[in-house]
Protein backbone atom coordinates (compact mmCIF):
# COMPACT_ATOMS: atom_id res chain seq x y z
CA UNK A 1 0.00 0.00 0.00
CA UNK A 2 1.65 3.22 -1.15
CA UNK A 3 -0.03 5.23 1.59
CA UNK A 4 1.58 3.24 4.38
CA UNK A 5 5.04 2.59 2.96
CA UNK A 6 6.66 5.60 4.65
CA UNK A 7 5.72 6.93 8.09
CA UNK A 8 6.76 10.53 8.75
CA UNK A 9 6.35 12.94 11.61
CA UNK A 10 4.55 16.17 10.83
CA UNK A 11 0.85 15.85 11.55
CA UNK A 12 -0.75 15.16 14.90
CA UNK A 13 -4.36 14.80 15.91
CA UNK A 14 -4.98 16.24 19.36
CA UNK A 15 -8.19 15.82 21.31
CA UNK A 16 -8.95 19.00 23.24
CA UNK A 17 -10.57 17.94 26.47
CA UNK A 18 -12.21 21.29 27.10
CA UNK A 19 -13.51 21.71 23.54
CA UNK A 20 -14.66 18.19 22.72
CA UNK A 21 -13.02 18.17 19.29
CA UNK A 22 -10.02 16.86 17.42
CA UNK A 23 -7.49 19.29 16.00
CA UNK A 24 -5.32 18.37 13.04
CA UNK A 25 -1.94 20.00 13.57
CA UNK A 26 0.27 20.25 10.48
CA UNK A 27 3.60 21.13 12.04
CA UNK A 28 5.73 21.81 8.98
CA UNK A 29 5.33 22.34 5.24
CA UNK A 30 5.71 19.36 2.90
CA UNK A 31 4.14 18.15 -0.33
CA UNK A 32 4.27 14.50 0.80
CA UNK A 33 2.77 14.53 4.29
CA UNK A 34 -0.99 14.98 4.19
CA UNK A 35 -4.34 13.44 5.11
CA UNK A 36 -6.51 11.51 2.67
CA UNK A 37 -10.22 11.88 3.45
CA UNK A 38 -12.97 9.42 2.56
CA UNK A 39 -16.35 11.15 2.04
CA UNK A 40 -19.50 9.60 3.42
CA UNK A 41 -21.12 9.81 -0.03
CA UNK A 42 -19.88 10.32 -3.57
CA UNK A 43 -18.97 13.91 -4.40
CA UNK A 44 -20.81 14.22 -7.70
CA UNK A 45 -22.08 17.68 -6.78
CA UNK A 46 -24.04 20.54 -8.32
CA UNK A 47 -24.21 22.49 -5.06
CA UNK A 48 -22.34 22.39 -1.76
CA UNK A 49 -21.33 24.07 1.47
CA UNK A 50 -17.79 23.46 2.75
CA UNK A 51 -16.79 24.68 6.22
CA UNK A 52 -13.71 24.46 8.44
CA UNK A 53 -11.86 26.34 11.13
CA UNK A 54 -8.29 27.08 10.16
CA UNK A 55 -5.29 28.80 11.76
CA UNK A 56 -1.75 29.38 10.54
CA UNK A 57 1.31 31.43 11.42
CA UNK A 58 2.61 31.43 7.85
CA UNK A 59 3.16 34.88 6.40
CA UNK A 60 0.64 36.24 3.89
CA UNK A 61 2.97 35.70 0.94
CA UNK A 62 2.92 31.91 1.38
CA UNK A 63 0.77 29.86 -0.98
CA UNK A 64 -1.35 27.35 0.93
CA UNK A 65 -3.63 24.54 -0.24
CA UNK A 66 -6.57 24.63 2.15
CA UNK A 67 -8.68 21.91 0.49
CA UNK A 68 -8.19 19.73 -2.59
CA UNK A 69 -10.57 17.25 -4.21
CA UNK A 70 -9.11 15.48 -7.23
CA UNK A 71 -10.21 12.80 -9.65
CA UNK A 72 -7.86 10.92 -11.96
CA UNK A 73 -7.94 13.62 -14.63
CA UNK A 74 -8.94 16.87 -12.93
CA UNK A 75 -8.53 19.06 -9.88
CA UNK A 76 -12.27 19.09 -9.31
CA UNK A 77 -12.53 21.39 -6.28
CA UNK A 78 -9.62 23.30 -4.79
CA UNK A 79 -9.39 26.14 -2.29
CA UNK A 80 -6.05 27.95 -2.21
CA UNK A 81 -4.62 30.84 -0.24
CA UNK A 82 -2.54 32.66 -2.87
CA UNK A 83 0.75 34.48 -2.26
CA UNK A 84 -0.95 37.86 -2.78
CA UNK A 85 -3.42 37.10 0.03
CA UNK A 86 -6.43 36.30 -2.15
CA UNK A 87 -8.42 33.10 -1.71
CA UNK A 88 -8.87 31.14 -4.94
CA UNK A 89 -11.78 28.76 -5.62
CA UNK A 90 -11.14 26.32 -8.48
CA UNK A 91 -13.57 24.02 -10.24
CA UNK A 92 -11.68 22.07 -12.96
CA UNK A 93 -9.84 24.98 -14.48
CA UNK A 94 -10.15 28.74 -14.19
CA UNK A 95 -10.63 30.12 -10.70
CA UNK A 96 -12.65 32.76 -8.89
CA UNK A 97 -10.63 35.03 -6.60
CA UNK A 98 -11.88 36.57 -3.38
CA UNK A 99 -10.34 39.28 -1.19
CA UNK A 100 -10.95 38.09 2.37
CA UNK A 101 -9.59 38.98 5.82
CA UNK A 102 -6.25 37.25 6.44
CA UNK A 103 -6.04 33.82 8.05
CA UNK A 104 -3.93 34.19 11.18
CA UNK A 105 -2.80 32.25 14.24
CA UNK A 106 -6.30 32.77 15.68
CA UNK A 107 -8.84 30.34 14.28
CA UNK A 108 -10.88 31.60 11.36
CA UNK A 109 -14.29 30.11 10.64
CA UNK A 110 -14.25 29.68 6.86
CA UNK A 111 -17.14 28.46 4.71
CA UNK A 112 -17.62 28.30 0.94
CA UNK A 113 -20.98 27.96 -0.81
CA UNK A 114 -21.65 27.34 -4.50
CA UNK A 115 -24.60 26.25 -6.61
CA UNK A 116 -24.52 25.21 -10.24
CA UNK A 117 -28.00 26.44 -11.16
CA UNK A 118 -27.09 30.12 -10.73
CA UNK A 119 -23.31 29.93 -10.45
CA UNK A 120 -23.45 31.96 -7.23
CA UNK A 121 -20.35 31.44 -5.09
CA UNK A 122 -19.39 33.12 -1.82
CA UNK A 123 -17.06 32.72 1.11
CA UNK A 124 -18.16 33.21 4.69
CA UNK A 125 -15.56 34.40 7.22
CA UNK A 126 -16.57 34.22 10.88
CA UNK A 127 -20.22 34.23 9.86
CA UNK A 128 -19.99 37.16 7.42
CA UNK A 129 -20.53 36.68 3.69
CA UNK A 130 -18.29 38.02 0.95
CA UNK A 131 -19.79 39.50 -2.19
CA UNK A 132 -21.22 36.88 -4.53
CA UNK A 133 -19.40 35.95 -7.69
CA UNK A 134 -20.88 34.18 -10.70
CA UNK A 135 -18.71 31.14 -11.29
CA UNK A 136 -19.24 28.14 -13.55
CA UNK A 137 -23.05 28.01 -13.80
CA UNK A 138 -24.20 24.63 -15.09
CA UNK A 139 -21.03 22.87 -13.94
CA UNK A 140 -21.05 19.47 -12.21
CA UNK A 141 -18.28 18.26 -9.90
CA UNK A 142 -17.30 14.74 -10.88
CA UNK A 143 -17.47 11.85 -8.36
CA UNK A 144 -14.96 9.11 -7.48
CA UNK A 145 -12.15 11.42 -6.42
CA UNK A 146 -9.90 11.85 -3.41
CA UNK A 147 -9.79 14.66 -0.87
CA UNK A 148 -6.38 15.76 0.40
CA UNK A 149 -5.97 17.96 3.45
CA UNK A 150 -2.80 19.59 4.72
CA UNK A 151 -0.54 19.41 1.68
CA UNK A 152 1.87 22.41 1.75
CA UNK A 153 0.03 23.68 4.85
CA UNK A 154 1.35 24.57 8.30
CA UNK A 155 -1.20 25.20 11.04
CA UNK A 156 -4.37 23.74 12.54
CA UNK A 157 -7.64 22.53 11.02
CA UNK A 158 -10.77 21.67 12.97
CA UNK A 159 -14.48 21.19 12.27
CA UNK A 160 -14.19 20.18 8.62
CA UNK A 161 -17.76 19.64 7.44
CA UNK A 162 -19.49 19.50 4.06
CA UNK A 163 -23.06 19.33 2.77
CA UNK A 164 -24.41 18.69 -0.74
CA UNK A 165 -26.61 21.80 -0.54
CA UNK A 166 -26.19 25.47 0.37
CA UNK A 167 -26.72 26.22 4.03
CA UNK A 168 -28.78 29.32 4.82
CA UNK A 169 -27.12 32.32 6.44
CA UNK A 170 -28.59 31.52 9.87
CA UNK A 171 -27.02 28.05 9.94
CA UNK A 172 -23.60 29.24 8.76
CA UNK A 173 -23.63 31.86 11.49
CA UNK A 174 -24.77 29.28 14.04
CA UNK A 175 -21.89 27.04 12.98
CA UNK A 176 -19.45 29.91 13.52
CA UNK A 177 -20.71 30.29 17.10
CA UNK A 178 -20.30 26.58 17.77
CA UNK A 179 -23.92 25.46 17.64
CA UNK A 180 -24.86 21.96 16.47
CA UNK A 181 -26.42 21.71 13.03
CA UNK A 182 -28.16 19.05 11.00
CA UNK A 183 -25.98 16.08 10.13
CA UNK A 184 -23.33 16.74 7.51
CA UNK A 185 -23.84 14.29 4.67
CA UNK A 186 -20.41 14.41 2.97
CA UNK A 187 -18.01 15.06 5.86
CA UNK A 188 -19.29 14.98 9.42
CA UNK A 189 -16.91 16.18 12.11
CA UNK A 190 -13.22 15.26 12.26
CA UNK A 191 -12.73 12.91 9.29
CA UNK A 192 -9.88 10.81 10.68
CA UNK A 193 -10.39 7.95 8.24
CA UNK A 194 -7.37 7.40 6.00
CA UNK A 195 -3.83 8.68 6.20
CA UNK A 196 -0.86 8.87 3.85
CA UNK A 197 2.75 9.33 4.91
CA UNK A 198 2.15 10.60 8.42
CA UNK A 199 2.06 9.68 12.07
CA UNK A 200 -1.14 10.25 14.02
CA UNK A 201 -1.21 10.79 17.78
CA UNK A 202 -4.72 10.53 19.17
CA UNK A 203 -6.56 11.02 22.44
CA UNK A 204 -4.08 13.45 23.98
CA UNK A 205 -5.89 15.36 26.70
CA UNK A 206 -4.71 18.93 26.24
CA UNK A 207 -5.87 21.68 28.59
CA UNK A 208 -5.10 25.39 28.59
Amino acid sequence: DSCSAVVLLGIVSVTLANEGMKVLVFSYETDFSFMVLIPQKEMGLRTFTLCMRVATELEVEWQIILFAYRTTDYDELNVWHKKDGRIAFYLSGNSAFFHLPPITTFKTSLCLTWESRTGLAAFWVDGRRSTYQLYKPGHTIRPKGTVLLGQDFVGEVTDLNMWDYVLPRSQIQALHYGHKLTKRNIFDGPPLIAFCNLRIITNIQYKY
